[in-house]
């Protein structure tokens, strides 16, 4: 059977002028997607865009979906949806793969030679980087740390003249035909970079930053970067702080195998291809971020038992029933965290609102949605009496960034995960092992 699929050409999800607030949330998920107004609570913004705007249940429902023919979900067999992400989603292999990674290496390599200041270290991040960029979409994150910075104080009163001045060096080098700036934002330059004979390009993010915890910090100084970053109420700062973070929020991902990568495209290009465009009326709607969604994929395969071969049915299939039911999703990792650390603790509490029970935690500090254990005691203390805001997925590598707080359209992938599960894809699918504990959800 011929495989037909349409990608639009142009989708506002997850797209670099989209991504301002890179690592933590501004308050999106309580902004009006019509008008956006601020709230206390996400159930106030509701209340507004219904009252205010009429956005009701069946527009709302009207003005998300956007299935386009020959979507993914119309395949019968889960051959076809393998075949699928092999041919159209993984970055092409073989050489053009070795060309790229040797062009991406000399760019990185231009970048910090024509940087204004001493560089003291250099990280890397992005879809690129953490392996799970696709043929049509690439993105590079660079974090240049310099001693010439003094503290986060002189790092943000000179990093709008560092930027452009980094700008204006790139714009002169040879490689400037290759480099097509965009919109800087107050932390980074962005720039396109066209790779492999302008075949495809990269979304480069230069950020530049004082640098707070090194290469290698102990569990002290990690901790005490921590504290500092639960006390600081300066959002610019918080921003700057947690650029230090990039690498652990990179290893998290990495550490996925090639199929929990590929999960991960497939779930990312059903977001790209299942909503409905946003139009003037629904202008500041926000869907889930992409790390958003490696972050619940993982969470998905690790609650399988982290198989290393897998059915992308089957798995996507569990990660639609899931966001179905978005309100109840709670999961933290204790990778880097202490569950009875008091900071932990604070920060925890500081993010959530109201009286709650847990579901449950697995050996790797996971709070599993569904289960029927009884709340984790340092959790409980964390917590006190109080309910988290839903959903809840703590960044791996940040205690205070809920990730899910920069999407104000829950509801709507909620909507759209339920009637793509109505589709011929999954369409009297049953649930086989490891999947079986969806059968619940």
């Amino acid at each position: 059977m011929k495989r037909k699929t349409s990608e639009k050409p142009v989708c506002c999800w997850d797209m670099p002028q989209k991504r301002e607030a890179k690592f933590v949330a501004r308050e999106v998920s309580t902004s009006c997607r019509m008008c956006r107004r601020q709230f206390g609570t996400i159930h106030s913004r509701e209340h507004h865009e219904e009252q205010d705007h009429h956005f009701t249940a069946s527009k709302k429902a009207q003005m998300s979906t956007g299935f386009p023919p020959g979507n993914i979900l119309e395949y019968r067999t889960p051959q076809e949806l393998q075949a699928f992400v092999q041919e159209k989603l993984r970055p092409i292999s073989g050489p053009v793969s070795i060309v790229c990674a040797v062009e991406i290496e000399a760019i990185i390599s231009v970048i910090k030679e024509y940087f204004p200041l001493p560089v003291t270290r250099l990280i890397k991040g992005g879809l690129y980087i953490k392996g799970t960029d696709t043929q049509v979409w690439s993105e590079v994150d660079i974090v240049l740390f310099s001693e010439a910075f003094e503290n986060l104080d002189d790092c943000k009163k000179k990093l709008p003249e560092v930027i452009d001045d980094l700008g204006k060096r790139l714009k002169k080098s040879s490689w400037a035909s290759r480099i097509t700036m965009k919109k800087r934002t107050q932390f980074s330059l962005r720039f396109n970079f066209k790779c492999c004979k302008n075949l495809h390009s990269h979304s480069f993010d230069i950020m530049p930053c004082y640098e707070m915890l090194g290469p290698a910090p102990s569990t002290s100084l990690k901790w005490s970067f921590y504290h500092k970053l639960y006390l600081c109420h300066d959002a610019d700062k918080i921003q700057l702080y947690t650029m230090s973070l990039l690498p652990y929020q990179v290893e998290f991902i990495k550490e996925s195998t090639v199929q929990v990568k590929d999960l991960m495209r497939l779930v990312k290009y059903w977001f790209r291809t299942s909503f409905a465009m946003p139009t003037e009326q629904n202008r500041f709607r926000r869907l889930p971020s992409s790390y958003a969604i490696e972050l619940i994929t993982v969470y998905i395969w690790q609650l399988a038992g982290k198989p290393i071969f897998f059915s992308l049915v089957q798995g996507m299939r569990a990660i639609l029933k899931l966001l179905v039911q978005y309100s109840e999703i709670c999961i933290i990792w204790y990778k880097h965290y202490s569950p009875h650390c008091t900071t932990f603790k604070k920060v925890l509490k500081k993010q959530t609102r109201k009286p709650f029970i847990n579901r449950g935690a697995d050996q790797q500090g996971v709070l599993l949605c569904g289960c029927t254990s009884v709340l984790d005691h340092a959790v409980e203390a964390a917590a006190g009496d109080f309910y988290r805001i839903r959903p809840f997925v703590l960044d791996p590598a940040n205690p205070t960034f809920n990730v899910c707080e920069n999407s104000n359209a829950w509801d709507e992938v909620a909507h759209v995960a339920r009637r793509s599960l109505l589709k011929p894809l999954f369409n009297g699918v049953p649930s086989k092992k490891p999947w079986l504990f969806t059968n619940s959800w």
